[in-house]
């Protein structure tokens, strides 16, 4: 790492360990502050991120059946997240790995490890502080039988590590983070400010600063992207700014990955917190949008189709159900999610696919499954952002 890059500022400094002839520059992050001078530009972005994400908890309120939304939702967050670390996978991957096993592989099933540490922090948190137990428990979920398996699941890292390209060195990498002997220290404090200290801060303020020194002390071997992605949720369903795991924005951040990963090591080189101020605002107001258009396409569908099932004497409006969970089916899946009889779950794929609801994607894997989905729900979950490419930001 060149020292020469960084400044010593109110958020860390380039360092080196002293009387040690193979000591290398690491950076040595300082406590997060805990109050910040907003400058007018990123107050009206922040009060427009607020509103945007009302709008979304509000949204989780006034629904029927929110529930059904968090499915889709949550599996946009773990394969962006996913993807973001190099994990190669589609969302119509996704669902098909969880309708029939022979469509899983090492990808999807990186992108479900994701999924059922997201679940565990979910439920950990509504008994449990955002502590180092918490995120330890979760990490170990995330990797546990995956690829990164051999990179000490649920355990702080006791080695250094650094960030760069393939075969990078301590000398030459981007970001060497901060030695094993730092991490108590800076996870204590990261502790104190997401808990207690920070809590004078707005929501998303605390949110972004959080995610900011949780991937600058980088506490893992493995999965600290993740993991730290993860949290920004987390946070604000302890803030009481969100109500449900609604908001993905890590989609936001795979769109933008250079300018994630460039905002993120401008504040370590520069002290600039408030490019990385706006970027992840603009991230929170672009994604809640999306989040909410998409969820209006939904709920139309469901309308509209629970209307045409409501005629029928049959179970065609659990199926309409299903399949907005899960836009792909295979007979054996309705008949063990409705618990119908083989026979029964075909017909009701049938009657689905002579309303047009679904589509036979042909036989696939062992024993020649055949799989059906739902082309118009699946248009909505995959259709590309609301947002595009954003304007140049706004000059400071």
């Amino acid at each position: 790492m060149d020292g020469s890059r960084f400044s010593d500022t109110r958020f860390g400094s380039a360092t080196i360990e002293p009387g040690n002839k193979w000591a290398f520059t690491y950076y040595l992050p300082k406590p997060i502050p805990r109050s910040l001078e907003l400058p007018p530009d990123t107050v009206r972005l922040l009060s427009e991120a607020d509103a945007s994400l009302g709008h979304l908890q509000g949204l989780g309120t006034i629904i029927t059946e929110p529930s059904l939304l968090i499915g889709p939702y949550l599996r946009r967050e773990a394969l962006a997240s996913s993807r973001i670390e190099g994990t190669q996978a589609s969302l119509s991957e996704i669902f098909q790995s969880e309708i029939d096993e022979s469509a899983s592989n090492d990808d999807t099933a990186e992108v479900h490890r994701y999924l059922a540490a997201s679940d565990q922090a979910y439920r950990l948190a509504q008994k449990l502080p955002i502590t180092q137990r918490l995120i330890l428990q979760v990490h170990e979920t995330l990797l546990t039988g995956v690829r990164g398996e051999e990179k000490s699941p649920g355990e702080f890292r006791r080695t250094p590590v650094w960030v760069g390209h393939a075969g990078a060195t301590p000398e030459n990498a981007i970001y060497v983070p901060p030695l094993p002997k730092h991490l108590g220290d800076l996870l204590a404090d990261w502790e104190r400010f997401v808990n207690d200290d920070g809590r004078g801060l707005p929501a998303l303020i605390q949110a972004a600063l959080m995610h900011y020194q949780f991937e600058t002390i980088h506490p893992f071997l493995d999965g600290n992207g993740r993991i730290g992605r993860l949290l920004i949720n987390l946070v604000l369903m302890e803030r009481g700014r969100l109500n449900l795991p609604l908001l993905y924005l890590s989609s936001y951040f795979e769109n933008h990955r250079d300018r994630y990963y460039e905002r993120l090591q401008n504040v370590r080189e520069t002290g600039d917190i408030d490019g990385w101020l706006r970027f992840f605002l603009e991230a929170v107001q672009a994604q809640a949008q999306d989040a909410i258009s998409r969820a209006r396409e939904l709920i139309q569908i469901r309308e509209r189709y629970t209307k045409t099932a409501s005629q029928e004497r049959s179970s065609l409006i659990r199926l309409v159900n299903l399949i907005i969970k899960n836009p792909f089916v295979t007979v054996k899946y309705v008949q063990s999610q409705l618990e119908l009889t083989n026979q029964g779950a075909r017909n009701l794929i049938k009657k689905a696919e002579s309303n047009g609801w679904l589509k036979s994607l042909g036989s696939h894997g062992r024993g020649g499954r055949e799989r059906w989905y739902a082309p118009e729900i699946l248009n909505v979950m995959e259709m590309p952002m609301t947002y595009t490419e954003k304007p140049a930001e706004t000059p400071r």
